[in-house]
């Protein structure tokens, strides 16, 4: 057996960045930046009222009496108009949020500290704490590098990349990913199982995990316990995919045969175990430009190994920068193990600031999942994690 390091290390070493595609900037959500997006503006492109108030000189206004203050209106400026008078003492414009200062005002006064006088004269009645004006070029300067290559775009980054016009931006290709379920007990979701025979979750669980990560998903089915029938699965598959992956079939029973066809396949194995749990006959291998990875049968397995090392593989293959979060706070209660031969990863909650380990049977419970937050690990030779002890939690 290999750590989880070394075989997410290896995995990652593997990976191929794809070729790149311009694509329209609502399609692009969820995808890799492959270029770096640059501002062909500043932000705010002039200087702008942060509030609905009155557009004047500070110095008409600071330190004077509060009652001997009146300013002339001269215009109203509502957003998006260019101001057609300049301000001299004495003088105000009405102006709207987001509306361009008038030339001579340097401060913007709110219509809650005013009084009106008449229909164009008001009184400055409160306390300025602030100019309220948003500066030209104060959150985005032209050329200023906004999004740089590797960076998944959010929603947020839509706000960016139509700010600057980048309406067609670069990003890497999405990996194409086959999935292949092994087992003569499997049977699709819309049977119901008979005796012996169990629904086949774990396809349909990898297609959601490769389709939110984001990749291109090819199902490929169920392939009995045939060896004949795996190899002509394996081949079909890699013909059309970047990447596969295998459940069930990869530890030591009597039918557990998918490294040897693997390998009949003309695929390299790189490794075939790791020191962790769940997920520990977990196989990675190689085929010229195209990866295989044979994940284990039962679902929680799958479902772990594929977050914490085929998603970071597949992310990579695209280019991306950005690392899984993980926060740091205290455990709420304990919680132990007997054995500490392996790397062992426990599904949790966060509860009021604390972490909460979730009850769990083992790697065929996949409902302990459907309610945590995420994952914390014992390191091999760790038996306990002791109440208030601070543990790194890994979203999933």
């Amino acid at each position: 057996m290999i750590s989880f390091d070394q075989a997410l290390n290896i995995v990652l070493s593997n990976a191929i960045i794809r070729s790149a595609e311009r694509i329209p900037m609502m399609e692009a959500l969820g995808r890799v930046l492959a270029e770096d997006i640059r501002s062909d503006i500043d932000m705010p492109p002039f200087n702008k009222s942060a509030v609905d108030g009155f557009a004047c000189r500070s110095i008409d206004i600071i330190n004077q009496k509060t009652d001997s203050i009146s300013l002339e209106v001269v215009e109203t400026i509502p957003a998006g108009n260019v101001p057609k008078k300049s301000i001299i003492s004495g003088q105000c414009s009405r102006i709207m949020t987001g509306a361009m200062i008038p030339e001579g005002a340097d401060c913007v006064i709110m219509v809650e500290d005013t009084t009106k006088l008449g229909e164009n004269l008001i009184r400055f009645s409160g306390h300025q704490k602030s100019v309220n004006i948003c500066y030209q070029g104060e959150d985005i300067r032209l050329g200023d590098n906004v999004l740089s290559k590797g960076t998944t775009i959010h929603p947020a980054q839509i706000a960016i990349l139509a700010t600057v016009g980048a309406i067609n931006p670069l990003v890497s290709k999405l990996p194409r990913v086959g999935i292949l379920s092994t087992g003569d007990e499997l049977v699709e979701p819309e049977e119901k199982p008979t005796v012996s025979k169990i629904r086949n979750s774990n396809a349909w669980q990898l297609l959601a995990q490769v389709k939110s990560a984001p990749a291109l998903h090819d199902y490929i089915g169920i392939a009995g316990d045939d060896k004949d029938q795996l190899l002509d699965r394996i081949n079909f598959s890699l013909e059309r995919n970047d990447v596969l992956l295998i459940t069930g079939g990869v530890s030591m029973g009597d039918f557990d045969f998918v490294p040897v066809i693997m390998q009949k396949a003309g695929i390299e194995i790189v490794f075939k175990s790791i020191a962790i749990q769940p997920g520990r006959p977990t196989v990675f291998g190689k085929k010229n430009n195209k990866f295989v990875f044979g994940l284990p049968g039962n679902p929680v397995s799958s479902f772990v190994l594929f977050e914490i090392l085929v998603k970071p593989f597949l992310l990579a293959m695209m280019g991306c920068i950005e690392q899984p979060p993980v926060i740091i706070l205290p455990m709420g209660k304990g919680y132990s193990r007997r054995k500490s031969e392996r790397q062992s990863l426990i599904p949790v909650r966060i509860d009021n600031g604390v972490v909460i380990p979730m009850e769990y049977h083992g790697s065929a419970h996949i409902n302990a999942y459907t309610l945590a937050h995420g994952i914390i690990s014992l390191e091999i030779g760790e038996t306990e994690i002791k109440k208030e002890a601070m543990v790194h939690v890994r979203f999933i």
